[in-house]
């Protein structure tokens, strides 16, 4: 009875040693390879699968997910010769299984080093002033030359990504230097600029003051102009109507003799006035001959009133 339950034993043992050997189970996003009798036979994709026992064997499990490799941190020399420390992130992807397992022994290892030598490549042929601003287009060149040399090995190179870049302590300084010294430049610039443009804009506000005191000035000068020559123009106006009404005053009956009262007058008056003014006084040859004056008047009057006639 004993044998008996040592045999069943062994054989549930036995059982349960074959299920092991020959019922997998891939997670979602693996693939595993395959060997049979040592050579290369299938890749299970996610799911459960049967192998053969003892033939078959799973010899190599890959991930398909994006997988991000840290890369160490080197030193490199610029162009210029200044030894930087940098560091970076690869990221890539398992497409093909079969290639990942066969066509390398260590893909993870290998693109590592080829990620350090050909960063170490691209930070050669620039300056150290660029590095920090070339960070894109290193990181694309980087990308081209680990994925030419991942296509064989079935592994996908995405991006590299440079982490950090790290010059030594005495370039930090003297950039730190350099950058005050920029910006104490860039505020000397601006300072001046300012005040360039401060001084612009007071001499052409001093110009325009003056052009518009002297547009002022030239329109108060024409104000001026017309109105003299208006209230000129109004005096010679009146003076003539004037004139002409005494010529017709004169023309009537009475008018003549009206006027002769008037010049006499004036005679005596102004004469009276030049005694007043002055201890000199100019006579002329026949003071009293006051007539004779009046005479004179008249006939220059008539001589200055004369009008013409019809038909003459």
């Amino acid at each position: 009875m004993e044998g008996g339950m040592f045999v069943v034993i062994v054989l549930a043992l036995i059982v349960v040693i074959i299920i092991a050997k020959t019922a997998v189970v891939v997670p979602q996003q693996s693939a595993y390879v395959v060997e049979r009798l040592g050579k290369f036979n299938s890749i299970l994709d996610a799911g459960f699968h049967i192998l053969l026992p003892f033939i078959d064997s799973i010899h190599y499990k890959h991930s398909l997910k994006e997988t991000a490799v840290d890369i160490p941190e080197q030193v490199c020399i610029t162009r210029d010769n200044v030894q930087v420390t940098v560091d970076g992130l690869l990221y890539m992807r398992v497409l093909n299984p079969e290639r990942a397992s066969y066509g390398i022994s260590d893909y993870r290892f290998a693109l590592m080093q080829l990620a350090q030598t050909a960063l170490r490549s691209e930070i050669g042929k620039i300056e150290l002033d660029r590095t920090f601003e070339a960070r894109t287009t290193i990181n694309a060149l980087v990308v081209a030359e680990l994925d030419k040399a991942s296509e064989p090995w079935g592994v996908k190179v995405l991006r590299y990504e440079i982490k950090n870049i790290t010059p030594p302590r005495d370039v930090l300084a003297a950039m730190e230097k350099q950058m005050k010294a920029e910006r104490e430049k860039r505020a000397v610039i601006l300072t001046s600029e300012g005040e360039r443009d401060a001084a612009i804009n007071e001499a052409e506000g001093a110009k325009q003051q003056v052009i518009k005191a002297s547009e002022a000035k030239k329109q108060q000068q024409i104000n001026e102009a017309e109105g003299q020559a208006a209230a000129i123009l109004s005096i010679a106006t009146a003076t003539a109507e004037g004139l002409r009404k005494v010529a017709d005053t004169i023309r009537v009956p009475g008018g003549t003799e009206a006027v002769q009262l008037r010049v006499a007058e004036q005679y005596i008056t102004k004469f009276g006035e030049l005694a007043k003014a002055t201890n000199t006084v100019v006579l002329p040859a026949n003071v009293a001959d006051i007539g004779s004056m009046i005479t004179l008047a008249m006939s220059m009057m008539g001589k200055k009133y004369e009008v013409p006639q019809a038909g003459k």
